[in-house]
């Protein structure tokens, strides 16, 4: 029996661009035991997806170096046909390297590729979408070049958020790790005046203060930051009419769960490969001179204006009065 391991360590919606490749050797390979690594806290996205059959926790708090040992042991213990590390650092690249798998692939970046039985140049200059550059490293199985990202919430999630699906709505979620990755709070209140659904403010606990200032500005607005957990956020976004999102891991659930999508992108680019992938989506950004500054968000503007972010026009979205 054909047995792969997928590696992907870094942040919410890197594992939610991980599905594809699953989903892909899953089709491929119907009978092959497909396991997915990812790091403490990420896990609920991903347990009961249909493509896996078992999710593997890197738990770092227990001590990084002594967690890696034990994931190692592990690892070698399942003898995977391939280890597919989607993840670019040195840690995952250890696991891949030394855990004696028939066949290892991963990216050119990883320090540790030169170990790895097949590399994979992660390129971002030919406008390829993740979702493609992490499939180009199971390409020699013969898969498809492209696929959207798939979520799998559970019954229990669907039946808790049902409370809140008795009129017509759409999702926001205003907040983002990076504070130049995420649109100014007056932006937010600006695009919610032009709406006429019922408003879901949505995000993690560390989110609530954001979505309450913003709320309290709007008639129609409630606050569910804090309230729900991943899974039922995805089961939330599913029935929206719409999702209006940063270029964050709500932009990836809301691509995962289908549904209609505009993106708004402050200080980065889509062109890095981050963008949504719902058939429907549309993205808004301001053309910068000093954008982008970075592949990833800054805590502040480096020239101190945040221009990329209030100078966003979305006055003709074609999907504000859907």
């Amino acid at each position: 029996m054909q047995k792969f391991l997928i590696i992907q360590t870094a942040f919410l919606g890197d594992v939610i661009l991980a599905t594809p490749v699953a989903n892909a050797l899953r089709e491929k390979y119907p009978d092959a035991q497909i396991d997915l690594l990812v790091r403490k806290g990420n896990e609920s996205l991903v347990q009961g997806h249909y493509s896996l059959d078992n999710v593997l926790i890197w738990n770092k708090q227990e001590g990084k170096y002594k967690s890696l040992r034990a994931l190692k042991k592990r690892i070698v213990q399942e003898k995977y046909t391939e280890i597919i590390n989607l993840h670019r650092f040195a840690s995952s690249g250890f696991l891949t390297a030394f855990g004696k798998a028939e066949s290892s692939v991963g990216f050119d970046k990883n320090p540790l590729s030169f170990l790895f039985k097949r590399k994979v140049k992660h390129d971002l200059t030919k406008n390829l979408h993740e979702v493609e550059r992490n499939l180009s490293l199971i390409a020699h199985h013969g898969v498809p070049k492209k696929l959207r990202p798939t979520l799998h919430p559970a019954e229990k999630d669907f039946a808790f958020v049902n409370q809140y699906k008795g009129q017509k709505y759409v999702c926001f979620a205003p907040a983002s790790v990076w504070f130049t990755k995420q649109m100014p709070k007056e932006k937010w209140i600006e695009l919610g005046h032009t709406l006429n659904h019922k408003i879901y403010l949505i995000g993690g606990p560390g989110d609530l203060a954001l979505c309450e200032e913003i709320a309290q500005e709007l008639d129609n607005a409630e606050v569910l930051a804090g309230k729900l957990n991943l899974m039922q956020s995805a089961a939330l976004i599913k029935d929206a009419q719409h999702c209006y999102v940063n270029d964050s891991g709500p932009m990836h659930i809301s691509s995962a769960m289908n549904t209609p999508t505009t993106a708004f992108y402050c200080s980065t680019v889509p062109e890095f490969g981050f963008g949504p992938l719902a058939e429907q989506s549309r993205i808004i950004s301001k053309s910068m001179d000093c954008k982008p500054c970075g592949l990833h968000g800054h805590k502040a503007c480096p020239k101190g204006h945040f221009d990329c972010g209030y100078k966003i026009d979305f006055k003709n979205d074609v999907y504000l009065d859907s």
